[in-house]
């Protein structure tokens, strides 16, 4: 797995590629606790655009981090996941509680209107 993190308007931008499973979980939420830590960034916009597998670990790690944000009043937006990655969300619930969308353009309009009404 790739990570590259950036901050952006008071939010964190990671953008993953390759396999996000069961080896890659703690390097992701090591990365990403410490820079949330450090940018003090409310919101985290996650591209998987690159991604090409996610499995159950790293679907606990989106929702720990899901968790983190909203307890900070923050939003946490996916964008650019592939259709089976995207199925994966729709089975396992997360559609239900942020928003996936396509681009990170929708996810910045998303995130500037806060229109999810989700968990």
């Amino acid at each position: 797995m790739s990570l590259i993190l950036n901050s952006k308007k008071n939010s964190l931008i990671v953008h993953v590629g390759g396999d996000f499973d069961l080896v890659s979980a703690n390097e992701f939420r090591e990365k990403i606790d410490q820079s949330l830590e450090e940018t003090l960034c409310q919101n985290l916009l996650l591209d998987l655009a690159k991604a090409t597998f996610i499995d159950s670990s790293g679907l606990g790690v989106i929702l720990g981090r899901f968790r983190k944000i909203k307890a900070n009043d923050g939003q946490m937006i996916i964008y650019g996941p592939k259709p089976a990655i995207k199925k994966v969300f729709e089975v396992s619930g997360i559609l239900s509680l942020m928003p996936v969308c396509n681009t990170e353009e929708e996810a910045w309009k998303i995130l500037e209107k806060k229109t999810f009404k989700g968990a």
